[in-house]
């Protein structure tokens, strides 16, 4: 990406995250509170933990858009299992809607950044904060049993983040290995196989 000057009144973000980030606040008003111990797609999370997860990361993706770097940016998602605090149905949708806003600003797409402990640079951390929203909101909806549909454009920006690459196969080990799906499944299966996640996944099967 070109990150020369570049009048901010021309210039756009790369990517919107408020689709994704909309969807998944969409997706809380179905979950109960006794889906919350419930079994997600990612093997180390029930819906709880899930919910924690991406509250976290909307906070920490948002300060890393504003370069506002500090212990939300510096701390990995894998040290601890996540927390859900009691009032997440008012804070989650909020950190969704702050972390869409501030990378609509085409500032946050350049320089270097920091998320989970990782120093990236801001177009790096923009992708990857998409791809979690978009992948994560698959989870969600899987787990709580709610249909989940993205934009052809939205997937193709998360294939190209998460498809194995010669001179890093494994991905530098954030994904777990892809999961094969059958010749000419949907963009969304491919994508969701690219993760490390079984398409067909669905609580208790």
């Amino acid at each position: 990406m070109d990150t020369h000057k570049t009048p901010a009144s021309d210039a756009t973000a790369p990517l919107d995250l408020e689709p994704a980030a909309g969807r998944i606040a969409g997706l809380l008003g179905s979950v109960d509170d006794d889906r919350l111990d419930g079994p997600t797609p990612c093997p180390d999370y029930a819906v709880r933990e899930l919910l924690g997860h991406l509250t976290g990361l909307a906070t920490a993706f948002r300060d890393a858009a504003r370069k506002d770097l500090g212990p939300t940016t510096a701390t990995s998602p894998d040290t601890s299992l996540p927390v859900l605090d009691d009032d997440w149905r008012a804070v989650l949708p909020r950190r969704l809607e702050e972390v869409a806003a501030a990378w609509r600003s085409p500032d946050a797409w350049t320089g270097m950044t920091r998320a989970g402990g990782v120093e990236l640079r801001g177009e790096e951390a923009g992708a990857v904060a998409f791809n979690e929203l978009v992948v994560h909101g698959w989870d969600l909806a899987r787990a709580t049993g709610q249909p989940y549909v993205a934009g052809e454009a939205e997937l193709r920006s998360c294939e190209a983040l998460l498809a194995p690459d010669e001179d890093d196969p494994d991905r530098g080990g954030i994904f777990g290995p892809p999961v094969p799906v059958p010749d000419g499944a949907p963009l969304l299966e491919r994508v969701i196989g690219l993760s490390g996640r079984r398409p067909d996944w669905r609580p208790g099967g």
